[in-house]
């Protein structure tokens, strides 16, 4: 196989049973790296690895809950004594089961699982790259991280990923660290197919989009991938919203 991005470099992926996460890890393992592929459902992320494994590259699943902090060290531990260390870590995994109301409940648990397990990884990950002195960090935001919705719960955990990631990128910069966010528009997922269920709010939702559509989870990946190599070697700190123009409204 030819040399590319990641040849050589080991990269570890949150969320990566489906969507921008599986899209992340197949990416990633197209350039050339070595994948550590993660979900809460092992039967997703078993699968995410096996099609990885399939293309000629190396990978190696672990499912893990990222609202605990102790499955998410014991992650970034596997993946280290799996592969030896740690160059691009890519915490994708969360929720978006938003009401517009204060559902207490509710706000604890996607508070928990976006930002807490947003937090836990960007702790663990720092701590191996460090000893590197080198490493790529992207956290998934949102859109709804820098605007306003009517979403309160998911809107404060996105605007909570912004804020780790840019206090994280200040803090290890001089270190060979970078730190930054994509941030999604409207994507077309498997989070967003019980709404394109529906033609009218399908339709409502592409309007919202100045290039009339959605995005893909390959469109997202892309953005991923070149914020993790060296072809972004002097971004850090960055919220890159990647929406088809929705904030430029």
């Amino acid at each position: 196989m030819s040399t590319s991005l990641f040849e050589g470099k080991v990269a570890l992926v949150t969320g990566a049973g489906s969507g921008i996460g599986r899209a992340s890890a197949l990416a990633f393992a197209r350039e050339g790296a070595k994948v550590m592929v993660s979900d809460v459902n092992a039967a997703s992320c078993e699968e995410t690895a096996a099609m990885i494994g399939q293309t000629g590259r190396q990978a190696a699943f672990m499912a893990c809950n990222v609202a605990s902090e102790q499955e998410v060290q014991a992650l970034v531990a596997r993946t280290v004594a799996e592969f030896g260390r740690l160059d691009c870590a890519f915490n994708n995994a969360g929720i978006s089961n938003s009401r517009p109301d204060f559902d207490l409940d509710l706000f604890r648990r996607t508070i928990e699982i976006n930002l807490y397990g947003v937090a836990y990884g960007v702790k663990f990950q720092l701590e191996q790259m460090v000893k590197q002195k080198s490493g790529a960090i992207v956290n998934t935001a949102s859109i709804a991280g820098l605007s306003g919705q009517g979403m309160p719960d998911y809107v404060a955990s996105k605007h909570g990923v912004v804020g780790i990631t840019r206090s994280a990128a200040l803090r290890y910069a001089a270190l060979g660290i970078r730190v930054n966010a994509v941030c999604p528009g409207v994507i077309a997922t498997g989070m967003t197919d019980p709404l394109m269920k529906d033609p009218e709010m399908k339709a409502r939702i592409e309007a919202m989009t100045p290039m009339q559509r959605m995005g893909t989870a390959d469109e997202i990946a892309e953005a991923v991938i070149w914020l993790c190599s060296d072809k972004a070697s002097f971004v850090t700190g960055q919220a890159l919203a990647v929406d088809g123009g929705c904030l430029c409204r």
